[in-house]
């Protein structure tokens, strides 16, 4: 079997597409997925399949009966986007990292649905912070916020720098834990 990382954008946020973990798990179990765990509220799930799937980040299936977004959106009304990794995709995201040294709060990996084809490095500049340092390496975008991201200029208008990409972020707290996970 081959370990899995879905990452589920968008749930759980600001009292908004709820999906209890614990649910999810129980979702995904009966539905052919194996092993499902998840780590904290924001829809990070580690689960194992058999081969024959997608890989990389996107929108793949899992070979549970029914795609994870799908799933979701039958029982709870919403289909988030789910990005799918697998380990070795996950693990060199995470070795690519150039921000090893910073606070694992204040790093974020905002994984696209793919490389993007255009990059608005003007907007990003103009939105950056002075202290805020970033990198994009194949479909991650690595940012360190030294200050946070609350208030982030940045953050708030990232879409716009890559125009037409979706993507879901995590911080590098939550990367550790995902590490640990698929260990």
């Amino acid at each position: 079997m081959q370990t899995r990382i879905a990452l589920l954008r968008g749930i759980n946020v600001g009292g908004r597409h709820i999906v209890p973990m614990k649910e999810l798990i129980q979702l995904m179990a009966s539905n052919g997925y194996a092993n499902v765990r998840t780590y904290i509220q924001s829809g990070n799930v580690v689960y194992e399949e058999g081969t024959g799937t997608g890989t990389g980040t996107g929108t793949g299936t899992g070979t549970g009966t029914k795609e994870i977004g799908t799933l979701i959106e039958e029982k709870y009304g919403f289909k988030p986007e789910v990005f799918l990794l697998d380990t070795d995709t996950f693990n060199i995201a995470v070795g690519n990292n150039p921000f090893k040294s910073g606070k694992g709060n204040r790093v974020h990996f905002f994984f696209l649905d793919r490389v993007p084809d255009t990059v608005d490095y003007d907007l990003l500049e103009s939105l950056k912070a002075p202290s805020e340092e970033y990198q994009l390496i194949e479909n991650v975008f690595y940012l360190h916020a030294p200050d946070g991201i609350g208030r982030s200029k940045l953050v708030a208008k990232i879409a716009k720098v890559f125009p037409g990409v979706s993507m879901t972020a995590r911080n590098l707290n939550t990367i550790n834990k995902l590490t640990e996970m698929i260990s």
